[in-house]
């Protein structure tokens, strides 16, 4: 018991301690603390990048592909975006049969006519986007891109015309194992790690 209570006091002196030297300094530099660190968090994200593997869009010569341009709007599984809420039994379901899925290979929506189910398309500042669904408004060159949220909907991508470049026709059809697949592949982890890092930023 004394023992804990010991350790109690030493953990609440550690952290006072630490208070006090960022008010010292905010005080003494007139650089807030919050600030500085979010810098140092940005600076390290950067020199991983800069010492570790390229960028996925750097990392491909993505011209050797057949390139489309393309409106993209970001959707969520959400009633705001389809109409269901969470208890429907389609909630997050994709014309395919899959489940919706944010990854480094995420579910999109897309002109079936143009890209049909199964179509793998690389959309830079997204990554790879799997046509598993198919939507009302998506008529032409237009691509709806699966974010988990409406917050990120607007923070990460909004609305944009971009050039896409399709990796592989589909053929009509995506399973679960499919997705799961392209998602795993040893030689793609290397971006996935990556990709989450910066997606949780």
């Amino acid at each position: 018991m004394n023992i804990m209570k010991k350790w109690t006091k030493r953990f609440v002196m550690i952290c006072l301690f630490l208070m006090a030297l960022f008010v010292t300094f905010q005080s003494l530099s007139g650089v807030n603390a919050k600030i500085l660190i979010d810098r140092l968090e940005d600076a390290l994200a950067a020199s991983e990048n800069v010492s570790g593997s390229p960028s996925l869009e750097d990392a491909f010569d993505w011209s050797k592909y057949p390139k489309h341009t393309v409106t993209a709007t970001g959707y969520t599984a959400g009633f705001e975006s389809t109409g269901k809420n969470k208890g429907h039994p389609e909630y997050g379901i994709t014309y395919s049969g899959v489940k919706v899925k944010r990854d480094l290979f995420s579910t999109i929506a897309a002109d079936l006519n143009v890209f049909p189910i199964g179509t793998i398309l690389f959309i830079p500042g997204y990554g790879y986007g799997v046509v598993a669904d198919k939507g009302g408004a998506i008529k032409g060159n237009k691509l709806d891109l699966y974010y988990e949220t409406v917050e990120d909907v607007y923070r990460l991508w909004g609305k944009k015309q971009v050039d896409v470049f399709v990796i592989q026709k589909g053929n009509g059809k995506l399973t679960e194992k499919q997705l799961l697949a392209l998602n795993e592949d040893k030689t793609m982890q290397v971006f996935r790690q990556a990709y989450i890092k910066s997606e949780k930023r």
